[in-house]
């Protein structure tokens, strides 16, 4: 399932039509092949749980976990929301996405008992958690909470 999300990604962030192929098509202009927007360097797919270790539990930066699931409503809609709030903060904050249906033992470890669940994490410890849709306003003073700001 990760794995369909990250190719979905990929194929977001490529052109539509495909350029020249051949023996003399012209070299691809010098740049980069992929996106590095804010939210693609601060946003990512937990893979397993030693990569959630390593990832979340061991950064030096603030993370928030996004505990989520494809069939469920309300975080279609938080998803992205959270995504664009952590992406504001260019880099203080880091969001770490994790299907539960993928990672019931994350789930079951950090005490999800509901989807969404958000958890602030800092230096390895949860210290804010909330369940449920918020706002912008509320997802901002979040983030400022969590950042120190």
């Amino acid at each position: 399932m990760a794995q369909r999300l990250m190719v979905r990604r990929l194929l977001s962030l490529t052109p539509r039509t495909l350029p020249p192929q051949g023996p003399l098509a012209p070299c691809a202009p010098p740049g980069r092949l992929f996106g590095t927007s804010a939210s693609w360097r601060s946003t990512f797919n937990v893979q397993d749980g030693s990569d959630f270790q390593d990832r979340v539990v061991n950064n030096p930066k603030p993370v928030v976990v996004d505990f989520h699931a494809q069939w469920c409503g309300p975080c279609k809609i938080l998803g992205p929301r959270l995504e664009k709030m952590v992406a504001k903060h260019e880099g203080k904050v880091l969001m770490a996405k994790v299907d539960i249906d993928d990672h019931t033992d994350l789930a079951i470890e950090y005490e999800v008992s509901a989807v969404p669940t958000v958890l602030a994490m800092k230096n390895g410890d949860v210290v804010d958690k909330f369940v449920g849709i918020k706002d912008e306003d509320q997802l901002e003073a979040f983030l400022k909470k969590l950042i120190g700001a």
